[in-house]
């Protein structure tokens, strides 16, 4: 791991106009830093409330989007704004890359401590190029040959299932807009009986960075997959779904169908890891990652804690390979 991750700029004046300012000023300066270290933080601005996050981002002038088609549970605060993953405390959030199950992503993410919990909490943060550069040969050309399928079930609001409702993950009542966004984006569909929703997406396990032109670790196979969850949990749905895997709420297996060996991806995961750094969060940092450069997870915490997320500057398969 290289020094300087994440790159640290500390304040000298806090509040919205400086940090704004130091934006406009530094903008091209800013952009190299984050194309080589993959990420920044941004400390002593004092940014602590959601308003503030809101104001600075709509103050940078950047193509700002939505989380339509997000697996993480969030709350959505503006148009732009949203909590991070509202996921149990006492659980970690996996190492990721934002949306990189789907064909459309976000570029960069904006991440801003409202309120820092009271241990624990650091958004994790990994840098993808390392990833690859560690995975083992047999690994990644198996990935490379088979690509990625993820498997979601969506259950309908007021229905008995579990995890997130079609409703909120493509923030619509409109079945009709579900599917003209699932026909844009190349995920096959499935309405069922009880109007729950089954998403298909078959995907590649790497991408190359269009500026860069470096080659990343850009999939989530790990996450998706039903080993992922704590093995109490792990064992109730192997119970339940062992013989209907892509019934389960979420499913991940190669792209061609064949499925993940648990010993497979505990390697993943341990090599995924073995990159994370923990920053610690103090309230009002604002942290930016490159999205395809920086992975990104959460540690466990304990007390409140409140930390909001924007996007900006979707990128596709088009733009990633360029």
């Amino acid at each position: 791991m290289f020094e300087g991750f994440p790159y640290v700029v500390s304040a000298t004046d806090s509040g919205i106009e400086p940090i704004a300012g130091l934006w406009r000023k530094r903008r091209d300066e800013i952009d190299r830093h984050l194309l080589t270290h993959g990420a920044i933080v941004f400390k002593g601005y004092g940014l602590d409330t959601s308003s503030k996050f809101g104001e600075f981002m709509a103050g940078l002038s950047l193509e700002l989007g939505n989380y339509v088609d997000g697996n993480s549970p969030r709350t959505k605060l503006t148009d732009v704004v949203y909590t991070s993953t509202e996921y149990p405390a006492e659980l970690p959030i996996s190492l990721h890359n934002e949306l990189s199950y789907s064909d459309v992503w976000p570029a960069r993410l904006y991440f801003c401590c409202v309120t820092a919990a009271a241990s624990g909490g650091s958004t994790t943060i990994a840098d993808s190029r390392r990833i690859h550069d560690t995975m083992p040969a047999r690994i990644t050309e198996e990935f490379e040959r088979k690509g990625v399928m993820y498997v979601r079930n969506l259950q309908s609001e007021g229905g008995m299932g579990i995890g997130k409702t079609w409703q909120s993950t493509f923030e619509t009542n409109d079945r009709f807009a579900v599917e003209a966004h699932c026909r844009a984006r190349n995920i096959r569909y499935e309405w069922h009986d009880d109007a729950m929703l089954r998403l298909i997406q078959v995907r590649p396990a790497f991408a190359v960075h269009p500026l860069s032109g470096e080659r990343v670790w850009f999939n989530q196979a790990d996450q998706f997959h039903p080993s992922t969850n704590p093995p109490d949990t792990y064992e109730a749905l192997m119970e339940i779904y062992g013989d209907t895997p892509f019934e389960m709420p979420q499913y991940s297996c190669f792209g061609d169908g064949s499925p993940l060996s648990d010993d497979l991806l505990i390697e993943v995961r341990s090599i995924i890891d073995a990159q994370q750094v923990a920053p610690r969060w103090e309230t009002g940092d604002i942290m930016v990652i490159d999205n395809m450069l920086c992975a990104h997870g959460r540690s466990p915490f304990t007390g409140a804690r409140k930390v909001l997320v924007a996007m900006s500057g979707y990128q596709t398969d088009a733009s990633a390979s360029a």
